[in-house]
């Protein structure tokens, strides 16, 4: 197996996690993660942008990259460069429903290609020096079988683990996770099958490994903001939620990493989102939210910080965790 029982993986997100995003995650119990998507083509073409997202911090103790892409050349020169870096894994992905990604032919859209999908893993598998897995969504809602047929030919073509999204591809992130799919695939296919789609709480995490039948589990739109999630998903029993000031600590020390990361002026712009992130559904007001998209430099970003601090979450929000104490991306007082 490529991951132990009742691990819990850090899903590969595009434009999240870098070495800074993986950090914080590392701070809170995360054990796997991914850099984020990279681009056969902008790999092979030497683009700059690509090659920083390959970068791999001391704190990086067990680290995967995912490869998405459609063309076998660019694929082939891409795994040249990746194999000159240090990678516990590689992970093809099948599942991205981005339309920047779909235009290309990749991602989900080459998910929904078989034989195509089974040629391009067939030389990852063989070129690749790290082990190889691929990331998958459902290809239908009520029939598992075309997924058991794509997770069958890319197990032949030499993927030793599977991801599964339980969502098809047009409906992106929203709506029910098909848990009944992925558990047919895990019940027919031999090989370690993980789990993923709407894991963001202990809550939804037994649900995935009890309907699933998956005791490893993927999560990624449930860590933004939230590198919690990984104490609360591993030790539920012993889990204590962060209290204010100990969300604001995380929050300043991971934008502050991503200054030194990028430098000031770009990490200022990328930060905005992770900014967003760490304040979301935490009761903190509308109007000093809008605040996050002027902030340019660093001073900005301190005496923002400063505002949030003095602000807190409105009494509102502590009434409406009262009633809902298992709430997602909870509080303490």
């Amino acid at each position: 197996m490529i991951y132990p029982k009742n691990s819990i993986i850090l899903a590969p997100l595009s434009g999240f996690t870098d070495m800074p995003y993986r950090n914080s995650a590392w701070r809170h119990g995360c054990t796997f993660a991914f850099t984020e998507m990279v681009d056969a083509s902008s790999l092979a073409y030497g683009s700059e942008r690509t090659e920083i997202m390959l970068r791999r911090s001391p704190a990086d103790s067990w680290l995967g990259v995912q490869l998405v892409g459609c063309h076998a050349d660019r694929i082939d020169k891409a795994l040249d460069i990746l194999n000159r870096h240090n990678f516990d894994v590689l992970d093809f992905n099948l599942g991205c429903p981005a339309p920047k990604v779909a235009r290309k032919g990749a991602g989900a859209v080459l998910g929904q290609d078989c034989d195509k999908a089974a040629q391009l893993m067939e030389l990852i598998a063989r070129k690749s020096k790290f082990p190889v897995t691929a990331k998958i969504r459902i290809q239908d809602e009520n029939d598992p079988t075309p997924t058991i047929t794509l997770v069958k030919k890319l197990v032949d073509a030499g993927a030793q683990a599977i991801t599964i999204h339980g969502r098809i591809r047009r409906h992106f992130y929203a709506g029910s996770v098909h848990y009944h799919v992925i558990a047919a695939v895990r019940e027919t296919c031999n090989i370690q099958i993980i789990g993923n789609g709407n894991v963001t709480s202990h809550l939804s995490c037994n649900e995935m490994r009890e309907k699933s039948g998956c005791d490893t589990v993927m999560v990624a739109r449930g860590a933004m903001g939230n590198p919690w999630l990984f104490q609360e998903l591993s030790s539920p029993e012993n889990y204590r939620p962060p209290a204010v000031n100990e969300l604001l600590e995380e929050l300043q020390c991971h934008v502050l990493e991503m200054v030194v990361f990028y430098g000031e002026e770009l990490a200022m712009k990328v930060s905005r989102k992770i900014i967003l992130d760490y304040l979301k559904g935490r009761g903190f007001n509308g109007t000093l939210k809008a605040q996050v998209s002027f902030l340019k430099t660093v001073d900005d970003f301190n005496n923002f910080m400063q505002l949030v601090a003095e602000a807190k979450p409105g009494q509102r929000y502590w009434s409406w965790l009262k009633k809902y104490p298992d709430a997602e991306r909870r509080l303490q007082p």
